[in-house]
């Protein structure tokens, strides 16, 4: 039996959650301080693979349209390609800043795979809403991985990187299959008459 679409957002939510904080605690102490241990310079590409690698289990096993599977794909391989550059940054393989740019074009195409996927307007239901609010987030917070490729030593970008994930995670927390979002809910939504 697989979970409800709700379960699962609340489980990559958690996950979002842990991501950034551990970005948060990263942007408070600076990276020479938090990389002190090289366990947790890792940390964040890390999670970033396995996020990428479970977003291929979710495509593999519960996509309901073709729409769908081509979305949790490219979020899969954004992911996946996202954390297996910032790991080869963090152990030394890659050196230029300009890499931060595979994680803003990520956060680009994720955000654009969410506006697309949702064909409903904004108002339809609360996922609907959802769907455009974390698409437009994640759009918008390329700019904090592109900055850090061209300005690196400025921390704003990393205090937007990881203010992203926690406001990603809210929003999903707050989903829900089929819910009124401001009151309104479509007669088409299928909820409650």
């Amino acid at each position: 039996m697989l979970p409800r679409a709700e379960v699962a957002h609340w489980l990559f939510a958690a996950g979002f959650l842990f991501f950034g904080l551990v970005l948060l605690a990263e942007a408070i102490v600076g990276p020479a301080v938090f990389r002190r241990r090289a366990w947790r310079a890792c940390l964040w590409p890390s999670l970033a693979l396995l996020a990428g690698m479970w977003l291929w289990v979710i495509t593999i096993f519960s996509t309901f349209s073709t729409l769908h599977l081509v979305a949790h794909s490219l979020w899969a391989q954004a992911a996946t390609a996202a954390g297996a550059v910032q790991l080869a940054v963090v152990r030394g393989r890659l050196h230029s800043s300009y890499w931060s740019l595979v994680t803003s074009g990520a956060l680009l195409v994720t955000g654009a795979a969410f506006l697309v996927h949702e064909q409903n307007g904004w108002l339809f239901a609360r996922s609907a809403f959802l769907h455009h609010l974390i698409g437009w987030t994640l759009v918008v917070s390329a700019l904090f991985p592109l900055g850090a490729a061209f300005r690196p030593r400025r921390s704003i970008w990393a205090w937007g990187f990881a203010a992203t994930w926690v406001a990603v995670a809210v929003m999903l927390f707050a989903d829900r299959d089929v819910a009124p979002i401001f009151g309104h809910l479509s007669d088409l939504a299928g909820g409650p008459p």
